[in-house]
């Protein structure tokens, strides 16, 4: 069982920055493959960003190309998600995932593993 634990959200203005942080419980993480998910009110949880297990591969949501980067520290258990040049449109709930079992990364069933979730709001 993995536990994982997001930090590093909050309130900026568009254009500013933030960096994610995912704390995973558990060894076993370095061999997951993760990403990030958000979640808008009333939306449907989207794919953001995805990282295989020994972060060669990495894909991206082309609403984030350029101003997001995922990475992850496999000697701390830690993934992180770099945001800058942040949009009002950026505001949601960002989940972490891990574990895709089969299948592409932005569909979240496909996911063995998630985080609580931490708010992003982007204000213009």
């Amino acid at each position: 069982q993995v536990q994982l634990v997001e930090s590093g959200g909050g309130s900026v203005q568009a254009g500013g920055s933030l960096r994610l942080s995912c704390a995973a419980s558990s060894p076993t993480y370095s061999g997951y493959s993760m990403a990030w998910f958000r979640q808008g009110t009333g939306k449907e949880r989207e794919g953001v960003a995805f990282i295989d297990s020994d972060g060669n591969t990495r894909y991206y949501a082309d609403s984030v190309k350029g101003r997001f980067t995922i990475s992850r520290d496999s000697a701390q258990n830690i993934l992180y998600l770099q945001m800058n040049n942040l949009k009002p449109e950026d505001t949601a709930m960002y989940y972490c995932a891990a574990d895709l079992r089969g299948g592409r990364w932005v569909y979240p069933h496909h996911f063995g593993y998630w985080g609580e979730g931490i708010q992003v709001t982007v204000s213009s």
